[in-house]
């Protein structure tokens, strides 16, 4: 199969007509084997799909877009590459369902940092592809989202959103503003927040598999 993205796939253990899917999608400069190590802790009924992003930056590192300092170390996304990203995304959720027994009303997208700013830009412009996010480390870039997005219908759509009080990489204010942005939307969400840096608490991980499972 010549799909859009390279990936890594735990088939479910339990096998239903059509099952759920989890796209997990990796942060800035790491690879599909990171989120993919918790595969094995996630429910059993899930196609894990855990994809890489599109630019090589060097040695087993990726990039969703890229991201570019400027004399006075000021930090700028390539939005050009963000929103290719974001269709690229799109197009291998298709193929996806297209190729496995995935149930194409039940996608979950799981981003970490890059991931989850490209999670929020993916549902919003797609709500019909995908019907919850979880978005662990990032923020919510209205810049990379489809035009006219407010327009969409996002009575299927939820959202998980959780953050370290002490990132160093994403400051916790930029994911503050989030929830916020999302209710004026009508989206439910649902925020947390733990005392860890820019990573995955345990509990974080504990949390957002128990709102999966509500």
């Amino acid at each position: 199969m010549n799909l859009s993205l390279e990936y890594k796939i735990q088939e479910p253990k339990v096998i239903l007509d059509k099952n759920p899917v989890l796209l997990l999608l990796h942060g800035y400069g790491s690879n599909e084997a990171d989120l993919f190590s918790f595969a094995t802790e996630l429910p059993d009924h899930y196609y894990i799909i855990s994809a890489r992003a599109p630019y090589d930056l060097q040695y087993g590192a990726y990039a969703w877009y890229a991201i570019n300092f400027d004399a006075d170390q000021n930090k700028f996304s390539d939005n050009e590459q963000a929103k290719t990203s974001r269709d690229v995304i799109a197009k291998f959720i298709d193929e996806l369902v297209t190729n496995y027994p995935i149930d194409a009303n039940n996608v979950t997208l799981v981003g970490f940092s890059q991931g989850s700013i490209l999670s929020y830009s993916v549902a919003l412009s797609y709500p019909e592809k995908v019907q919850r996010v979880v978005a662990m480390s990032g923020y919510f870039n209205e810049e990379i989202i489809k035009e006219g997005f407010e327009k969409n219908d996002f009575k299927n759509l939820k959202i998980f959103a959780s953050h370290g009080t002490v990132d160093q990489v994403i400051q916790i204010d930029w994911a503050r503003k989030t929830p916020a942005i999302l209710e004026k939307l009508n989206i439910p969400v649902t925020y947390k927040e733990y005392p860890v840096g820019h990573g995955v608490a345990p509990q974080n991980f504990f949390d957002f598999k128990n709102w999966l499972a509500s």
